[in-house]
């Protein structure tokens, strides 16, 4: 049951490879876009993996499920019309956990953030272009709106968190 008005950490793994190439990535941040906006919700934090994506997400309305079900649903057709595919991309159901305080807000941004170092696949956590990382980033670094998800990441202050 979705609570209104609420953030989560909200992941989904597979063993298989959900994204193949940065054109598969390029589409699911363009499918979370649109998901957002039509759910009324805003990401503070995502990190694309290979098998695996993390969103840091703000709900307004208590729709989660649906949101999800959008997300992974639209990703699944454009992924299977791109690679000539058909059937299920995504197996079972997402994990999402509540975030209730604002330090643990923080903890959970930072932990999809450096989700690439933790796994060993860069060593820096802004070489890594399919993370929030460099759009919040302490120097300034391209900050948002020359970042990939900077159409639709949102800083807690936009997000009424």
């Amino acid at each position: 049951m979705s609570r209104r008005g609420v953030s989560r950490h909200v992941a989904w793994q597979q063993a298989e490879p959900i994204f193949e190439d940065a054109a598969d990535r390029q589409a699911f941040v363009g499918v979370v876009a649109l998901a957002l906006r039509r759910f009324d919700a805003c990401a503070l934090a995502f990190c694309l993996m290979g098998n695996h994506y993390h969103l840091a997400l703000h709900t307004r309305q208590p729709n989660l499920s649906a949101l999800m079900r959008q997300i992974n649903g639209i990703y699944t057709q454009a992924c299977n019309r791109r690679h000539a595919k058909v059937g299920h991309l995504f197996q079972g159901r997402f994990k999402a956990i509540l975030v209730d305080r604002d330090a643990y807000l923080l903890e959970v941004c930072r932990y999809v953030d450096l989700n690439p170092v933790r796994a060993a696949m860069v060593a820096d956590p802004a070489q890594w272009p399919w993370s929030s990382y460099r759009a919040y980033r302490p120097d300034g670094g391209s900050g948002l709106a020359g970042h990939i998800g900077g159409a639709w990441l949102s800083a807690g202050v936009r997000c009424g968190v």
